[in-house]
């Protein structure tokens, strides 16, 4: 995963907090989730921080995990100037993760989810489950599949395929990058195999398939 961890660092390094709002809907499901009591949250894939900053700023007692040390610097800095905490972890969501069975009321994974082989993302959602606590929540947004002639990233940075729905771009700011295809099916599929119950599926206004699960 050396390539990805080196793709990820130049991005960050070059563009430094290239977001800075959380995605649309975690607003809505962090009041949701505080009325329900939930505590603890794991940013799965957490970049430079947006949602570490936001779900922080909310109260809840946040950790963070992702394979770019710049990101996760850059995230550390950002909670410091803020003046909240999260705890980070520089890692490879693709392996065992390193917490304790049971240990969240909450995952959120944000445009990551869908950066890997379909080997390698069925490992990471068995370990989101591992970690979660029974009757936890995971909100997963990743990139909506739609089709090889309507995605303009194609023709502007180029991609090489590897396998079926799987491909590396080629140029670009995410150059080398493993990328999975996921349509509808087989991302709730995906998750109910493992034991998730699917509360709801939508599109958000980005154009990125949004799931709420539940253990």
């Amino acid at each position: 995963m050396e390539f990805a961890k080196n793709a990820w660092d130049k991005t960050f390094k070059e563009k430094g907090k290239i977001w800075l709002k959380p995605q649309e809907n975690i607003p809505s499901l962090a009041k949701k989730w505080k009325k329900e009591g939930v505590k603890r949250i794991l940013d799965l894939g957490c970049g430079t921080g947006r949602h570490l900053v936001y779900l922080a700023k909310k109260g809840f007692e946040v950790y963070g995990i992702d394979i770019s040390k710049t990101g996760i610097k850059i995230a550390s800095g950002w909670l410091k100037k803020e003046k909240v905490k999260a705890k980070l972890k520089v890692g490879d969501i693709h392996k065992k993760l390193p917490y304790k069975d049971c240990f969240f009321d909450a995952i959120v994974c944000i445009r990551v989810l869908n950066h890997g082989k379909i080997e390698w993302i069925r490992k990471t959602i068995n370990e989101m489950y591992r970690v979660l606590r029974e009757g936890g929540y995971v909100f997963i947004n990743v990139h909506k599949h739609r089709g090889k002639k309507h995605i303009p990233k194609d023709k502007i940075y180029g991609i090489k395929w590897i396998a079926p729905r799987t491909y590396v771009m080629l140029s670009g700011p995410e150059k080398g990058l493993i990328h999975y295809r996921f349509n509808k099916k087989i991302l709730i599929d995906e998750f109910r195999k493992v034991g998730f119950k699917i509360l709801s599926f939508w599109v958000d206004s980005e154009s990125y398939y949004c799931m709420l699960c539940r253990k």
